[in-house]
């Protein structure tokens, strides 16, 4: 019987505990436990003189304070069209300084053209002569119906008859042939194939 009359005793003073310490959390939280609370008898110097309560002007504590509570004091919302108009009416007239340089420099002349090549180390390809002219004269045809086509063809009072593929006089070959000239290679020279017309009589 005396264990249950303990367990009893606890359990109750545990819950006076908890409803002790939940009333001070809420006394610490709550609005009326600030310093300027006063008793409810107590009279407050306004109030014992009849007179009403006055705020306490907020001094100055800048030199930037008067402006800053006169532009608070003036927070008007509506838009002004005059300052709006003026403003738009600025022109900004420059100087002419650029802004990006600290001071005026003077820009050096250049000493020389500008000019890197040097017109004295250009490479001269050596000029290359033209081959001589072959001097055979192209002056017929003479192949048969179903052969191949065969030239005649002269040098001084030699004539030489050729078909496409030929070495005359053991040093022109016969490249081409075609019906106004002919195609002659010189094969001892190292110049270009040259064209010789077709010789009339």
């Amino acid at each position: 019987m005396e264990l249950g009359a303990k367990n009893r005793k606890k359990t109750m003073w545990a819950i006076v505990l908890g409803v002790l310490a939940v009333a001070v959390v809420a006394y610490e939280f709550s609005p009326s436990s600030s310093s300027n609370f006063s008793a409810p008898g107590a009279a407050t110097p306004s109030s014992a003189s009849g007179l009403p309560a006055r705020p306490m002007p907020h001094r100055a504590s800048g030199p930037g304070t008067s402006k800053k509570s006169h532009a608070a004091n003036n927070l008007d919302p509506t838009l002004r069209l005059d300052l709006l108009a003026t403003s738009e009416q600025t022109k900004y007239a420059g100087s002419g300084r650029n802004i990006f340089v600290s001071q005026a420099q003077d820009i050096p002349q250049p000493k020389g053209s500008g000019v890197t090549d040097d017109k004295r180390a250009v490479y001269a390809p050596p000029s290359v002569q033209a081959p001589p002219p072959i001097n055979l004269k192209f002056f017929g045809f003479a192949n048969e119906p179903g052969e191949p086509k065969k030239i005649f063809l002269s040098q001084g009072d030699d004539v030489f008859i050729a078909a496409e593929g030929d070495i005359v006089n053991r040093r022109y070959k016969v490249m081409r042939i075609s019906p106004n000239s002919v195609e002659i290679q010189d094969v001892l020279g190292s110049g270009p194939p040259q064209n010789i017309p077709l010789t009339q009589g």
